[in-house]
């Protein structure tokens, strides 16, 4: 995984940002959104990117999505429009990038995903890190027919592959995800590439190595190991279009 050292300043980002965030951040590159200031500053109201809108008040993000998959296994919770929408909750209409800046924005802070990295010269021993990157909560919000808004943690719709009848499997799935804020691509390509952008792993139960948003610890990809599937109970119809909340913990 490549250094995060050489990101800019968000402090003088946001200056940029709050002259005309949108048409800016339309062509900006990767590079420049993932340095990590003590605290980044919120903005004083509702601010909007496409398919985003920031919420400072209550310290939320809300992403316009839509219901791509209400049966089978789970690789992701989000995705993007060509993504693994076929492992996946949720397509995200908004760019990965534009969520990781409005984060940004709220004061939260991006570490990294799982890393595996040699722990020698010659390659022969290698140590696994964890992802690291503040706590997000992450909801459905929806409304109802009578226009009643309704708003849900994501471990509602997400169960234990085969814990139907089986009260050992009927195991919780969290709804609190790291902020691991995924990667940059080859430092030779100008603009780097934000990678989620490109591999659509918006919020992954699966370690990739490349997430925004990722679950605590390495979750192999291994067929054996898809132990997520959805639970449609509670879901909303298949392509419904729903808003994915993301809340950030306020500083103190």
């Amino acid at each position: 995984m490549k250094s995060f050292s050489n990101f800019l300043s968000l402090s003088a980002r946001c200056a940029l940002l709050f002259a005309g965030l949108t048409t800016l951040l339309a062509a900006e590159p990767a590079a420049e959104v993932k340095n990590q200031p003590a605290a980044a500053a919120a903005p004083a109201k509702e601010f909007k990117l496409p398919g985003v809108v920031i919420n400072a008040k209550e310290h939320y993000v809300d992403v316009e999505s839509t219901i791509c998959l209400d049966r089978g296994t789970l690789e992701l919770i989000a995705t993007t429009k060509g993504g693994k929408d076929h492992e996946s909750i949720l397509i995200m209409d908004a760019r990965p990038l534009h969520v990781h800046t409005a984060l940004l924005l709220l004061g939260a802070k991006s570490g990294n995903p799982a890393i595996r990295r040699p722990k020698n010269k010659d390659f022969s021993e290698w140590e696994d890190l964890p992802p690291k990157g503040d706590p997000i909560e992450v909801f459905l919000v929806w409304k109802n027919a009578d226009g009643t808004a309704v708003e849900r943690p994501i471990g509602d719709f997400v169960t234990r592959r085969g814990a139907e009848g089986d009260e050992k499997k009927k195991e919780k799935f969290p709804s609190t995800f790291v902020f691991a804020g995924s990667a940059l691509g080859d430092p030779a390509q100008k603009p780097r590439e934000y990678v989620a952008e490109t591999s659509g792993n918006v919020i992954s139960i699966s370690t990739f190595g490349d997430e925004l948003l990722c679950l605590p610890g390495h979750q192999s990809q291994e067929n054996g190991a898809l132990l997520w599937e959805i639970d449609p109970t509670h879901l909303p119809k298949l392509n419904s279009k729903v808003t994915l909340r993301l809340r950030a913990k306020k500083p103190n």
